[in-house]
């Protein structure tokens, strides 16, 4: 290949293509070219974003930004975005203006949306999420190292001493007696590392332990044991009302007798007629009078007994013959 002024220029153009090539697609100038299709959403504040600068979804690209126009005290940014992301967009999904970083390139981010949403259409303006500005983080942070720093010049030597001041008088006005709960603290501490005292036994001895739980089980134990007698107590209470309750309706025996008329007064005649029998029976009127109070009845049962034991003899002695005459005879 000759070395000729041609031959340079038509690889400077080449380069200047190709460098131009790489430059339009890193801008996303490529997409104005195509036919895609087109969200818009309104912002406060865009936060540095720019033309060209990418639209994400979930992480994945979507397209470009179109344009950014001031509509109606906000900022209107046009979206353009590859036709297959129809498919994925919702009407309730939210734009938000995000960051990859504090000297990162700004992207709008677009939300999945609902799953049954109503896909949004071309030309349609999503809900927009805003994000505080990273000026005014900084700006708040500036003023939290500002409050730090003069919290820590409060601390200077003149005020700890202000601050402190006072309670080192007081130790040292009362050294004697610190030193003496110092030593009593460090008297108990070794007492408990030894085992001594009840706390100290209670932290060695297992024994007491066990003895403790057992006892907290046997508590438990009657406690359940009062509980089940408790709601027997209230069963039978239930029921005492229960009976109290059908007393005083008149249901049941005991009932009718406190409450209905007839009863008592049938109750009240057959005592008096029990009476009136007693009496009877107490002045020998009457058999049953005849049968207590005297013994001719007993008399009498006795000699028919008697006559009755004679007649079955006589019948053991005739033989069966006799006995047959005798009663063909009483019947002839």
């Amino acid at each position: 290949m000759k070395d000729t002024i041609e031959t340079r220029l038509g690889m400077f153009f080449a380069l200047a293509i190709i460098a131009a090539l790489v430059i339009l697609e890193s801008l996303g100038t490529f997409a104005f070219f195509e036919r895609g299709y087109h969200l818009h959403s309104l912002f406060k504040n865009v936060q540095e974003l720019k033309v060209g600068d990418a639209v994400k979804m979930g992480g994945v690209p979507a397209g470009r930004v179109e344009s950014i126009v001031l509509a109606k005290g906000q900022a209107r940014v046009t979206m353009n975005l590859d036709q297959k992301m129809k498919e994925q967009i919702k009407l309730d999904s939210a734009a938000t203006i995000r960051f990859s970083g504090l000297m990162g390139q700004n992207y709008v981010d677009i939300s999945f949306g609902s799953p049954d949403g109503v896909k949004a259409a071309d030309d349609a303006t999503l809900p927009s999420v805003e994000h505080p500005d990273l000026s005014e983080l900084m700006g708040k942070l500036d003023n939290v190292a500002s409050g730090v720093e003069n919290m820590t010049k409060s601390f200077s030597g003149e005020q700890m001493v202000k601050l402190f001041g006072p309670l080192m008088n007081v130790v040292q006005d009362n050294q004697s007696n610190v030193t003496a709960i110092l030593g009593d603290t460090k008297l108990v501490t070794g007492r408990l590392a030894l085992g001594q005292g009840t706390l100290g036994r209670l932290s060695k001895d297992d024994d007491l332990y066990v003895t403790a739980l057992n006892t907290v089980s046997n508590l438990q134990g009657t406690a359940s044991d009062i509980k089940i007698a408790m709601a027997d107590a209230r069963t039978l209470l239930s029921n005492a009302n229960s009976v109290v309750a059908q007393v005083k309706s008149g249901q049941g025996t005991v009932g009718k007798l406190l409450y209905e008329d007839d009863l008592h007064h049938q109750a009240a005649g057959a005592m008096t007629n029990l009476s009136e029998i007693l009496q009877k029976v107490n002045t020998g009127n009457g058999t049953a009078a005849e049968i207590i109070n005297t013994n001719t009845m007993l008399k009498d049962v006795k000699l028919s007994l008697q006559k009755l034991d004679k007649g079955i003899d006589s019948l053991e002695d005739t033989g069966p013959l006799s006995i047959m005459g005798t009663m063909i005879n009483s019947l002839f």
